[in-house]
């Protein structure tokens, strides 16, 4: 699936037209919503939660903060990641990760566990964003270049709003798992269609160097925000 592709330089690939392109689009712009969406998806589930796994609701805030400080540290090593790994294989991967952790969180059985999965989670998600605007703008014509950043606009902008209240519709009618185990299919799918729709703009890998200093400076800074949060 996550085979290499060459892209040549030389005959650059055009962008996708009619229903393939919107398949496209709607595949990239649900990764990004399904990543912004956990921001705050638990926001409101933190009192379920707590009460199961035994701790208190000032402790099930750092499902919150968890998942919030570690996408916060991976979102500049995005364009550094998709260098060495490639931009749909960094994009795919991340998808792929983001489920696989999202069950991680929705099985936890302590705190502990619950708060790793959602900073593994976040590590995963964090790519996200960015790769699926980059991505938007690869596969639309330049003359539709607005039409792209619209939807990435539109779906960063609805998620964090929805996320509260399907977060609260979930837990009053099902458990607070569901808030996870629901990106278990949105991931499943968008992996599919994604490796059938976008391997074909894949770029070639670079072997660029990594900020060290400025990667430190990020993990420092994100523990100092955990402990006055």
């Amino acid at each position: 699936m996550f085979k290499s592709l060459k892209a040549t330089r030389d005959q650059p690939l055009a962008p996708l037209e009619g229903r393939t392109l919107w398949m496209a689009a709607v595949v990239i712009a649900g990764a990004n919503f399904m990543a912004v969406l956990d921001m705050t998806i638990a926001n409101v589930s933190v009192p379920n939660i707590a009460g199961g796994l035994a701790a208190s609701t000032s402790q099930g805030t750092w499902v919150i903060t968890s998942y919030a400080v570690a996408e916060a540290i991976v979102l500049p090593l995005t364009g550094w990641l998709a260098a060495r790994v490639g931009l749909v294989r960094t994009f795919l991967w991340a998808m792929s990760l983001f489920a696989v952790f999202s069950i991680f969180c929705g099985l936890s059985t302590s705190l502990e566990m619950l708060v790793v999965a959602r900073v593994l989670q976040g590590f995963a998600g964090g790519p996200l964003m960015p790769l699926s605007q980059t991505l938007l703008l690869r596969i639309f014509p330049k003359e539709k270049a607005g039409t792209a950043i619209t939807l990435w606009s539109m779906t960063t902008l609805l998620a964090p709003i929805s996320g509260p209240v399907l977060g609260g519709w979930i837990c009053e009618n099902w458990s607070w798992s569901w808030i996870f185990f629901i990106n278990l299919p949105l991931g499943c799918i968008s992996v599919f269609f994604a490796a059938k729709l976008l391997l074909r703009y894949e770029l070639p890998r670079k072997l660029v160097p990594i900020d060290a200093i400025g990667l430190v400076l990020l993990v420092v800074w994100g523990r100092g925000v955990t402990d006055h949060a």
